[in-house]
């Protein structure tokens, strides 16, 4: 062999290069095999999630049947609405000695609210006592509130009682240092051929004899807030013609008397009652979740939240103006709960969820949508969507023509959550909630 034969025998070899063309059959077939397990492996499980939730979706009811509304964009949150942390500087007060406490009234310095548990409480010297209840038997969950009673809206009178309205109930004078409970009108007495479904709120004249108060729904109670806010139906009462007739006669219960009522057209949800002659007057209708209820300082007016629709209207109750109504304030940078009276002649509002402004508000978009709320009601319970609701308190002071005055913000809920009623006492603001387990009191000046 000579040398050029033997460097031609050692010559290296080429890399052999693998393609999809030189592949074994076996290699080829067996990729292909598993490529076919996973993708059938995840159209069935896509499948055994989507056939049940379409199904949902066809088959069951949805508890509520939405209008779409719309509403102006929200107001910017800057100037008077620029946001802070003021209410993250109030104290809690009898914290996990009571929850709930809506509204709040004061008789000298003793401080008065309702709780969660149906009760009626008087707040002194750091003690909780009872001295009311309107429903008996057990008050753990939202389903016992119909026969345990909830009271709501608060309200000092002239002779040393307290006027309290009762969501499931009724409205009642309680007489606190004797523990006497007084009927003034059943909750079961039909206004236009409905029922009150859901008391809210009341204000009452310095004399005590005219009784402002509201009536939610005729058909939600109060246990329903969120179906209610979501429908944004002005559900209500079907009236002809005015009529005014003797209510007719039902068992009495002790301490009432029957009442007159007047008939008009429509939903009503604005109404007065005449402690003396026991007369009901239906004022205002057609309102959306028509909330907290205030009189003007003179009397000649009343303001009612009107919540589903981020507005307080006003309706004149005595004056040229009598009879009238018209919008105190509409687009609300949030949904106001309860109105009280400021020191400076405005008003405070509470407002428990806002329309952020930049940003994203979760019930406007839905306001427009009625198919997709109807889609979340068939599939979430309310306490489930209650937790997508962000904890942000704001209180709002407005003037007495309504303009913005000051905000107190608690952006992440810290301190003042589920915030529900702001009442001004002796230079601090006792801030109320509809879920929080204590009350709040912040101090004016340092606001």
């Amino acid at each position: 062999m000579t040398e050029a034969d033997g460097l031609r025998q050692r010559r290296p070899l080429r890399p052999q290069v693998v393609t999809d063309d030189n592949r074994t059959p076996e290699a080829k077939g067996g990729s292909s095999f598993s490529g076919r397990v996973f993708r059938a492996t995840f159209l069935m499980l896509a499948a055994f999630l989507t056939i049940p939730l379409l199904g949902a979706l066809v088959l069951l009811d949805s508890p509520i049947d939405p209008e779409s509304l719309s509403f102006k964009e929200p107001p910017l949150f800057l100037g008077v609405l620029q946001p802070n942390t003021k209410l993250q500087q109030a104290e809690r007060l009898f914290e996990n000695q009571l929850v709930g406490p809506e509204s709040i009234a004061n008789i000298g310095d003793v401080m008065f609210t309702g709780t969660a548990d149906g009760r009626v409480v008087k707040l002194e010297n750091g003690e909780v006592e009872t001295i009311a209840r309107f429903g008996s038997g057990p008050c753990k969950t939202r389903d016992d509130e119909p026969a345990c009673g909830r009271p709501l809206g608060i309200r000092a009178g002239p002779n040393g009682t307290l006027f309290v309205v009762d969501a499931y109930k009724g409205l009642f004078e309680v007489n606190p240092w004797e523990r006497e409970v007084k009927l003034l009108l059943s909750s079961e007495t039909p206004i236009e051929g409905r029922k009150m479904s859901f008391l809210n709120d009341l204000t009452v004249t310095r004399d005590g004899r005219k009784i402002y108060f509201t009536d939610s729904s005729s058909k939600w109670q109060r246990r329903d807030y969120l179906l209610l806010l979501m429908e944004g139906t002005d559900d209500g009462r079907g009236g002809q013609v005015p009529l005014q007739r003797p209510w007719p006669r039902a068992p009495a219960q002790q301490g009432s008397q029957m009442p007159h009522v007047t008939l008009c057209v429509g939903a009503c949800s604005l109404l007065e009652y005449d402690t003396q002659t026991k007369e009901v007057k239906v004022l205002l209708d057609h309102l959306r979740f028509p909330n907290g209820v205030q009189l003007s300082p003179a009397e000649d007016f009343v303001l009612v939240a009107e919540l589903a629709m981020v507005r307080i209207r006003r309706f004149y109750v005595s004056g040229l103006m009598k009879g009238g109504a018209d919008v105190f304030v509409e687009n609300l940078p949030g949904f106001p709960d309860n109105i009280r009276a400021s020191s400076s002649g405005g008003y405070w509002v509470s407002m428990a969820a806002i329309r952020a402004n930049p940003g994203f508000s979760m019930l406007d978009f839905l306001s427009e949508r009625p198919y997709l709320k109807k889609v979340i009601f068939k599939l979430f319970s309310q306490e489930t969507v209650m937790k997508f609701v962000p904890r942000y308190s704001l209180v709002l002071e407005l003037s007495d023509s309504g303009a913005f005055r000051r905000s107190l913000h608690d952006p992440e809920g810290q301190v003042v959550t589920y915030v529900s009623e702001a009442h001004e006492h002796s230079g601090h603001l006792y801030l109320g909630s509809f879920r929080a387990p204590y009350l709040c009191r912040l101090r004016l000046q340092s606001a």
